[in-house]
This record gives C-alpha cells, structure tokens and sequence, in this order.
C-alpha cells in the first residue's frame, strides 16, 4: 500500500489548491470545488446550451451546490484552516478535521471527526427530500448526500427560489463518512466504503499518474508537477459529442474541446500515456465533416463549424494535426495509428485548398478570424478574408508531415508528392508574402499588404526552406528588443508597433504555444543556442507564477486579468520544454 505521505509528488504540490483560483478537481470529473472564507461550493465543468437562457452563460452561473459550512452538533458554523495535497483536502476545525477526496468522478467523500458535526449548505434543484440516510434532489442535475454516521437531525427545508437548504447532524465515528454524488444519471452512488480505502485510492492513483512522468532538473520540479496535475484533473468523461476522454483548454474558463489545444496537449500525453495522447487527435476526426474540415471545437452537446459573428463563415482551427501524428511517433511509433489518420488527414488538407482560396492563386486564406486561432489580432482589423503567412506556412509543414507519414507507411510515390507540393508551397509563400525591403512576410488584404508587426509575419522561418539572407532577416527581428525580443519573449505584436498592448490577448501578450514553434523553427533553422534562450525564457516565465496561464504580459511576464488560469496548453509546452531541458 502506498505510504502517501511519503510520496514526494503528491508533497511537492501541498497547498498549490487553494480552492480560491484553483480548485480541487480530478480525472474526468466534472466537479470543480471552491472555497469562500470558511464556505465551500461546487460548481460544474459543463456547458448546458438548453440551459443558459435560464441558468446563465456557465462562466458566470450560480453555484450548484452552495454556502457548505461544517457545524458543531447544534448547527453552529465552525471555521477551518485548509491544507491540500492533489488527492485530498483537509478542513481542520476546533471539532476534528473533515478530510475530502474523490469516491468517482462524480461523487466526493467526506470523513468526519469523531464527535457530534454537522453540514449546512443550498443546493439548486427542481424537487428534494430527506431519507434514511441523507436526502436526494431532482433536476437539472442529479444530487444526493449519504452517510453511514448515526444521524441526529436531518432537514430538507424549500427556500422557494429554485434552491433547498440542507440541515444535517451526525455522530462521526472514524470508521464513517459522508458521500456526494452530483451526476446526471438516473442512478446514484450511495455506498459509503471506510474513509482509509478512500483516501488511500486517490493517493494512489494521483501517485501512480505522477510516477509516470520523465524526471526533469530539481528547479523544475514544482512547476513540473504542479503542470502535470492541470493536465489530469482537467479531463474530462466522454459524454454525448465528447466522444473520448479528453482535455479542456480550462476546466473553468473553456469547456469543451477545441482543435488547436487538442494538438498541444497531446505533446504532453505522449510521455505517458500513448492511447491518451492519441485520442487528443481521434476526438476532432470523429467529428470530420464530409467535405474534410475538422470542427473548431466540440462540446458535449454539439460542435462549432460555423460562427456568424464577427463574420458570417465556417471556423475551424490551424492545420497541425499532422506534425503532432508524427510527435507522438517519435516516443511511441505506431503505424497503425498513422494509417488510421492518414486519409482523413488528406481530406483536411484538400479541404483548405479547396475552400479557401477565392482567387485560385495557390495561396490559402482564412475566411474566419476565429479559424486562426488568433481570435482578436490587428491582423483581422481590416476585415476578412486574409490571406496570411502564418496558415500557408502550417499548410507548408502539414504537407511535409504528410510526406513523412506516407514514406513510414510505405506510400512512396504519395510521399514524393506531398514533398513537392511543400516545396512549391514554399515557393509561392516568398513570391507572395515577402517583403524584401522590410524583411518580413506581410498577411494581404485585398491583396494589400496589412502593416501589422506579428511574430505570424515571421513564421515561414518555420518550413526550413527559405535562403538564408531571409531567414537572417527574420531572425534579426525576432532578436531586436524594440519588436520581439521582450524581457519575457514572443510578445504577439511587436512591441514598437502602433496596436501593441501588452495584457489584450493576441494584441501583445505571449502565448507559450506561438514560442514553442518559434523555439522548433529555430533548431530547424541551425540556430540551437538561440533556441536554447527562448525555451529557457519560456520556462522561467511559467515557473513565475502559482498558477498556470493561458498568455503573459511580455514586460512584467505577469498574467493580463482576463488571461484563463489553469491553463492546459500552456502547463502542456512547458512539460515538453522542461523534459527538453533536462535532457540537455
């Protein structure tokens, strides 16, 4: 049996879930638990489309369980100190401590000192009642409490406002406990096992998923494992058009699937877990249109494809699922796997060329803004569509994994084809993007250069095949202080540009993913020290903060107020660079 105290993942990361910003969560549950002073609540990682007009946008919607106090055994509220680990939280009151784990995804166990205690808390629910051994509720999600304790009150009280105030006492005993099962199943998981089999299984298995991870230098550690607890307690269970476990961008602030992160997180998945990475890239291809486009995200109850706001167009997400197929090859090579995703692969391919690009010159355009990724650039300021040199050049290394795909699966003549097909590609990328006397590659509007400085004007750096006068250009920009090369470098609009702002999303702040890129482009490009710099600016940027964070502002390497926590991409790149790092 696992002595968990003794387990220096799950120690390293005591007291990192404050249950304020960060709550404590676990593998699919969709479960998310916070406190307020000495409150507890508990609010859901899930969307409800047919629910908002009602309940609210699910960012901004009322707990469903709410205002949860531990009581003495006459009702009064008992304040607590907190201290968690990954597996457990710990309430320690004047009466004993209350500890907390996980049961299941969807039902949280609770053991209680050996003393007369109480729990008081709202729950929002349609219908509820008492029973034997606690009570139930009805609508829109299923709810009940349970306990093995000897109860001494136990109250059901309608407050008439959609929500219920629950009242109970018991007589604690260090064998029982109190079990919450929130789901939206029929069925509930009532059974109430010893409170030591509990706790010792979610230490087990929390334990277990750490122990899996390659080892990184000791100045990475906590970061390291703290980035590895995002990446497992933000999956979540296969539901409806969640058809495999998988990650969300943010159990808080995203819910859902979406194209691009898939692709980062499965970076990270692969040093653990093969079938779990993979599934990253099944989850977007269950979903494939006919005509080949992969939707831009997938939620429980449905997928996105089109957007008409703010522009009426299909949306999908940048064309990387490719070079992450063959990232996942080099740790675990399964050609079974790449012969399943390599005609849907094709089809996503055509789909670009064969949708996108109005004036049939080869060069493909986003219709969407949203299709970037970059939602909110001043690339997408004069309007779309834009013909951009950030999504030829994903087109670009999207062919050549292709190529490489259909070598390792023994297409040869495909994978001659797909290499010529970059190379041209390339070629019309400089004829059509490259400015010789800025040194840069402009996005087009109209056929119109649109003069916004990105680190996306340097990306065909990427595709390994420009001469290398341009790729010196390039790399002289990206290293100049006055556009690129912040404290805290790749800021998303040059820093002397007129529309830099430091904290507004993809208008200057850093995104890990964008450096991640840049990093590969370098080595690609025979610059490793350079590249060594930005992947240990990176690093150091990630290890600055608690928490993990979807972008940072690129003076202060601080997190813009709106920047999404618990960020998995973010935790994902930083994985991959620290297990980089550490190899060096």
């Amino acid at each position: 049996m696992l002595d968990w105290p003794r387990s220096p993942f799950l120690n390293v990361l005591k007291d990192r879930i404050n249950l304020e910003q960060i709550p404590f969560s676990d593998r699919s549950s969709r479960l998310l638990v916070f406190k307020r002073g000495s409150e507890i609540y508990i609010r859901l990682s899930e969307r409800w489309f047919k629910q908002e007009q009602k309940v609210g946008h699910y960012r901004r919607r009322a707990p469903l369980i709410s205002e949860w106090r531990f009581t003495d055994g006459v009702g009064n509220p008992l304040e607590f100190k907190l201290t968690s680990y990954p597996h457990q939280l710990c309430f320690d009151t004047e009466r004993g401590p209350f500890e907390m784990a996980f049961l299941d995804a969807e039902a949280l166990y609770l053991s209680l000192p050996p003393t007369e205690v109480g729990f008081s808390f709202k729950v929002y629910a349609e219908r509820g009642w008492a029973d034997r051994r606690g009570g139930v509720f009805k609508g829109p999600r299923n709810i009940a409490y349970s306990t093995n304790a000897r109860i001494i009150s136990n109250e059901v009280i309608d407050l008439g406002d959609g929500y219920f105030r629950v009242k109970l006492v018991v007589r604690g005993r260090p064998e029982v406990g109190l079990v919450l099962n929130i789901t939206p199943r029929l069925g509930f998981n009532r059974a109430l096992p010893a409170p030591e089999e509990v706790f010792a299984a979610a230490a087990r298995r929390w334990h277990e998923w750490f122990e899996l991870a390659p080892p990184v230098k000791e100045c990475y550690r906590p970061q390291y494992y703290y980035a590895w607890w995002i990446m497992r307690s933000g999956l979540i269970s296969t539901r409806f058009y969640t058809t495999r476990e998988a990650m969300t961008p943010s159990k808080i602030h995203y819910v859902g699937v979406w194209q691009w992160d898939a692709y980062f997180h499965a970076l990270a998945y692969r040093h653990i877990d093969p079938k779990l990475a993979k599934d990253q890239l099944r989850i977007v291809l269950d979903h494939q249109r006919e005509d080949g486009m992969i939707p831009d995200a997938v939620h429980d109850e449905g997928i996105v494809t089109h957007l008409i706001t703010p522009v009426d167009a299909d949306v999908t997400k940048p064309p990387l699922l490719g070079w992450t197929a063959l990232k996942l090859y080099q740790i675990s090579p399964d050609l079974d796997f790449l012969n399943e995703i390599y005609e849907p692969l094709v089809r996503w391919n055509r789909w670009w060329f064969e949708n996108n690009d109005d004036d049939g010159d080869g060069i493909v355009q986003y219709n969407h803004p949203f299709s970037s990724g970059l939602d909110d650039s001043p690339l997408w300021d004069e309007g779309m569509p834009v013909e951009s040199p950030d999504l030829n050049t994903y087109l670009c290394v999207q062919m050549d994994s292709l190529s490489e795909i259909a070598r390792l699966i023994g297409e040869e003549d495909e994978a001659v084809m797909w290499r010529k097909q970059a190379d041209e590609l390339s070629r019309k990328i400089v004829a059509h993007f490259y400015d010789p006397r800025a040194g840069l590659f402009w996005a087009m509007k109209d056929h119109q250069p649109v003069k916004v400085l990105t680190p996306f004007n340097l990306y065909p750096l990427w595709t390994g095949r420009l001469k290398p006068e341009i790729t010196e250009r390039l790399i002289a920009h990206l290293m100049n202080p006055a556009e690129f090369w912040t404290p805290y470098p790749i800021p998303t609009v040059a820093r002397n540009d007129s529309k830099y702002d430091p904290n507004q999303m993809w208008r200057g702040p850093i995104w890990a993913n964008i450096n991640y890129i840049f990093i590969e482009a370098l080595l690609r490009n025979g610059h490793p020290e350079l590249a060594r710099k930005l992947r240990d600016r990176t690093l150091k940027l990630i290890m600055g903060q608690n928490d993990i964070y979807e972008y940072y502002n690129p003076e202060t390497g601080e997190p813009p107020l709106k920047a999404a926590s618990i960020f998995g991409w973010s935790s994902a790149v930083f994985i991959d660079l620290a297990i980089q790092a550490s190899r060096d």
